[in-house]
């Protein structure tokens, strides 16, 4: 049996999220079943976040064990081959230890939040970015952000599904980045809670258009309520960056 290491990129817009479902396609089904064509092996791919539906990935790790010899390099050309039409693509792959787990290992995930702030509709970027139809002020949403920085309770910024065991999280890095009427949104943490990322941008939002204060996004964290979120943004301008790894793999 070897455990080899797989980086994913895809675009969510066609599928129900990562995990395997049975109300439609998943990115993981997608992955198993190909890798089922390949080898007539039924795996289960194990992944280093559950994205969305509609959540798209430039750099997922996951992890899948196969009992037939196979270089990294055939597998991830056969992988390709069998993934068409489907956008998913595996860009990278290495054989790793049995103790690395692409979820468990994981020291670090970083994601990308894409705005872009025009009157007119997006056109080839719809689904791969939210359109927001004013201007947006970013230097008001950096000081926004700075105020979820660190550790604290996010259940204002937790969905009501979230199965998480505790909604304390440290949040590293939450940046944002303008250039002309894009806008990018930087989070790094550990780990996430289900929607948090989304609820964090959607709440900056109104900080852009001065619907609210930078304090007011200090004040939502402290109210610890999910009645006290503002917007949770949709899932279209999400990415799923990388995955941070205490060793090579």
């Amino acid at each position: 049996m070897t455990r080899f290491a797989l980086s994913i990129e895809y675009d969510g817009r066609p599928f129900v999220g990562w995990q395997r479902q049975d109300n439609g396609p998943s990115v993981q089904a997608a992955i198993e079943r190909a890798v089922h064509a390949i080898t007539g092996e039924g795996v289960a791919v194990q992944a280093a976040g559950r994205t969305d539906a509609g959540v798209h990935a430039l750099g997922m790790r996951a992890h899948v064990d196969i009992e037939r010899a196979l270089t990294p390099f055939r597998l991830m050309e056969a992988l390709n081959a069998k993934l068409r039409p489907d956008p998913v693509a595996i860009i990278g792959c290495e054989i790793v230890s049995e103790a690395w787990h692409a979820r468990f290992s994981c020291v670090a995930r970083h994601y990308e939040y894409r705005i872009v702030t025009r009157r007119a509709p997006l056109t080839w970027e719809r689904g791969l970015a939210w359109r927001v139809a004013v201007p947006l002020d970013a230097a008001a949403m950096a000081a926004g952000a700075a105020r979820l920085v660190g550790r604290h309770d996010f259940t204002t910024f937790r969905s009501a599904h979230c199965q998480a065991d505790s909604p304390l999280r440290t949040l590293d890095r939450l940046d944002v980045v303008a250039e002309g009427e894009r806008i990018s949104v930087f989070a790094s943490a550990r780990s996430f809670l289900h929607h948090q990322v989304r609820s964090m941008v959607g709440c900056l939002s109104l900080v852009g258009q001065g619907k609210w204060s930078p304090d007011d996004m200090a004040k939502a964290l402290a109210a610890r309520d999910r009645a006290a979120l503002g917007l949770n943004a949709p899932p279209d301008g999400l990415y799923f960056l990388r995955a941070d790894y205490p060793d090579p793999a």
